[in-house]
């Protein structure tokens, strides 16, 4: 699958290697590894439109969009100024980049963010900021259900 931002593991990967930590320190050290190991955002993406609201941190989603098989498929890529925040971003492109909006519409990343433990470890604050980056990234889903030709809007859904 592709997530546009190289070297990010699968999610089912991630997922696994979460099972493995014990310890919240190991755990934490990890989604700053994923982080790093994003490709950069080009500054070219880094624009007003690309910024997500609702972060304290600076987040920057750049969404593309494609098709298969007729249905919108959407590709994001995405940075922060903050090295856990990064991490995070990795965690919820591994979810949901390469998908078709459909799929991501009914992806629940903020389950997935709970199931990992990193809510009960992380700041009201960052929680709230991927709160926004989902909500974001499921508006783009939405708009991106909406933009397709009627008859391809028809088999999207269905």
């Amino acid at each position: 699958m592709d997530h546009s931002s190289t070297d990010i593991p699968p999610i089912d990967d991630i997922i696994d290697n979460f099972a493995l930590l014990d310890e919240w320190d190991d755990r934490y050290r990890y989604v700053i590894e994923l982080g790093r190991g994003m490709s950069p955002l080009p500054e070219l993406d880094r624009t007003e439109a690309n910024k997500v609201q609702g972060c304290a941190s600076q987040v920057w989603l750049a969404t593309a969009m494609g098709f298969d098989d007729d249905r919108p498929v959407l590709t994001f890529r995405g940075d922060s100024d903050a090295h856990i925040v990064r991490g995070l971003v990795a965690i919820l492109l591994a979810t949901v980049s390469g998908r078709q909006a459909t799929e991501i519409l009914a992806t629940d990343p903020i389950a997935l963010f709970d199931r990992l433990g990193l809510r009960e470890h992380l700041t009201p604050q960052r929680s709230n900021g991927f709160r926004s980056m989902v909500e974001r990234i499921r508006a783009d889903a939405r708009q991106a259900l909406s933009d397709a030709p009627p008859a391809n809007r028809l088999r999207a859904v269905s």
